[in-house]
């Protein structure tokens, strides 16, 4: 590079896990690994409030929600406005899409088969929600805070209770409750970060102390603090699910 020369700003990923487009690198990005982690650990909260906790009915209600949230629901939210910036094709996205969704709701069936014919509420639900809220139907009447913590909080915890004997509990309901509210906290810290990472090109402001002394305000300083939050819960709750498991069986 020639002096005076100015070099290219280096632009910002998308999410904190998400790797340089192309290839390979974009289906793992597209799997939101650490928040497909933490969101299925509600399901084992919601297995470890039953009676007895049946591992095969854990696994396979494991399986049905990584393939309707962790491929489905992601790759319809990547159709969309490709917000992790991939470069998988469209027709790609809606196969993934089509097949997770259907995968998921193969093995529903399987449970209400097995477990309870009620579980196919839990069935439509999923399904409804997954389309509902990643296509932002209804004029994005779903597509908010609040059904987010419902969708993917407190349902995954209320379905893996259920398909653990086909029935719920207060304490399921109650770990519902606490995993709406844990999501409700994920929105708040992860919703500015996504900002400043996807749409926010630069930050003015200085830091003005009281001991007359100023700082400098970038866009780093702004979104240090609630990144390190989400990456640390999005260790912690996997770990305190497993932690939860174990102590069951």
């Amino acid at each position: 590079m020639s002096e005076g020369t100015a070099r290219a700003p280096r632009e910002e990923r998308p999410a904190f896990y998400a790797l340089a487009p192309g290839g390979w690198r974009d289906y793992w990005s597209l799997l939101h690994p650490p928040y497909t982690l933490w969101h299925l650990s509600y399901v084992v909260f919601g297995a470890a409030t039953a009676p007895a906790v049946d591992l095969g009915w854990l696994a396979e209600t494991l399986v049905a929600f990584f393939l309707a949230l962790g491929i489905a629901a992601h790759a319809l939210d990547e159709l969309r406005g490709r917000p992790l910036r991939t470069q998988i094709p469209g027709s790609v996205l809606v196969g993934l899409a089509v097949i997770g969704l259907a995968g998921a709701v193969a093995l529903g069936v399987h449970g209400a088969l097995e477990v309870s014919p009620w579980l196919s509420a839990f069935i439509a639900v999923g399904g409804f929600l997954v389309v509902a809220y990643n296509l932002e139907l209804l004029g994005g009447r779903f597509h908010s805070d609040t059904w987010f913590a419902l969708a993917w909080g407190g349902f995954p915890v209320l379905t893996g209770a259920f398909a653990q004997g086909g029935r719920l509990g207060a304490a399921s309901v109650l770990v519902a409750g606490g995993c709406v509210a844990l999501s409700i906290a994920q929105r708040r810290l992860s919703t500015p970060v996504r900002m400043l990472r996807r749409r926010v090109e630069g930050v003015e402001g200085r830091l003005r102390l009281r001991d007359g002394t100023e700082r400098p305000l970038s866009a780093n300083d702004l979104r240090d603090a609630p990144e390190r939050a989400l990456r640390a819960l999005s260790v912690a709750v996997p770990l305190l699910a497993l932690g939860v498991l174990v102590a069951r069986l």
